[in-house]
């Protein structure tokens, strides 16, 4: 377990895309929006002269989830989430258990928070024998990112006990076919579960995500939201993208990307390559010496992939991709093959 922050928490797949570069290094699926919704999302801005209101798309997330609407806030993506929780919690020990997106760390930082980190070794697989008996406040992904494990609903939930929020961001859990492992409609008391409809349709400039949680929890923090801090527009989205006939379209994509992830990882495997295994959601993880220097080459030759060493618990060897369709990684797999690789 460390203290330590030396990485830089900050850094986030964006940065390293631009320039023309092929985009392997941020998780959002491309080709999105499709037009169905982005006739929406054009379509809300005539009502734009009026303030916001999330009550349609807060009933289509409750029906979603088979919660009650007093369980769900909407925020302005999982971000925003992340800090609200910062702001509301006053947690005596809070563990962030790595490698895992690194917001929720960098936030409960900037709100004066110490943070304890517990580093998954074994393929990151979780134990939750692995965290301290008095954390109060622990946080962890499913499917984690960046290294696309699917951790077991029951090995979550175990991390709650009484005096203890455990956070679980499930962003990327809508690209799991079925999402076995979620427990967005489980919520077991204590638990917060964080989603975000970025990366599935494609939504990452309209910041659109939401919170589940008790009702006490979601009023607490609904009180240090900013006033109307979700738009019109991406309330239209959250509702739209709630919508059973939107749920059944992720599921048949997310289905179709398993098949892709697999393949891919089954390639850079059969080259001798460290992927993380039994990846799960739209990226994968893999180790591979010089790493940085791999991806500064890959840069030369127009491909953006992410470091992995802004995330603790990895390292200068790792890097992440993002898994596109066939013919695109096909075309990032002969540029790795012509460096021997």
């Amino acid at each position: 377990m460390s203290a330590a922050y030396e990485v830089d928490l900050r850094h986030h797949g964006d940065a390293e895309i631009g320039g023309g570069l092929a985009d392997f290094a941020v998780n959002v699926r491309t080709g999105m929006p499709p037009e169905w919704l982005a006739e929406r999302i054009r379509a809300s801005v005539a009502d734009l002269a009026a303030y916001p209101d999330p009550r349609p798309a807060r009933r289509a997330v409750a029906r979603r989830h088979g919660r009650s609407v007093e369980e769900v806030l909407l925020t302005a993506g999982a971000a925003e989430a992340f800090v609200l929780l910062a702001r509301v919690l006053a947690p005596r020990r809070a563990v962030v258990v790595h490698p895992q997106f690194t917001e929720p760390e960098a936030a409960l930082r900037a709100a004066g928070h110490e943070v304890e980190r517990v580093i998954l070794s074994k393929d990151f697989v979780l134990d939750p024998g692995l965290v301290p008996e008095d954390a109060d406040l622990v946080v962890v992904g499913n499917p984690t990112n960046p290294t696309s494990v699917l951790h077991p609903a029951d090995a979550v939930a175990a991390l709650a006990r009484p005096g203890r929020t455990v956070v679980v961001d499930e962003a990327f859990m809508d690209v799991v076919p079925g999402e076995p492992e979620s427990l967005a409609s489980r919520l077991p008391t204590g638990v917060v579960v964080i989603r975000s409809l970025t990366k599935t349709w494609g939504l990452a400039g309209l910041r659109a995500g939401y919170v589940l949680a008790d009702p006490h929890l979601v009023g607490r923090l609904a009180e240090a939201q900013p006033l109307w801090a979700v738009s019109t527009p991406a309330l239209v989205a959250v509702e739209a993208c709630s919508s059973p006939e939107a749920v059944a379209e992720a599921e048949a994509w997310a289905v179709q990307l398993g098949a892709e992830r697999d393949r891919l990882a089954a390639e850079l495997t059969g080259r001798g390559l460290y992927v993380v295994p039994e990846a799960r959601a739209s990226f994968l993880c893999l180790c591979v010496p010089d790493a940085l220097g791999i991806r500064a080459l890959l840069r030369q030759r127009g491909y953006a992939v992410r470091r992995g060493d802004t995330f603790p618990g990895l390292g200068s060897d790792w890097l992440r991709i993002a898994v596109r369709d066939r013919p695109a990684n096909d075309r990032l797999l002969g540029v790795l093959g012509e460096l021997g690789i």
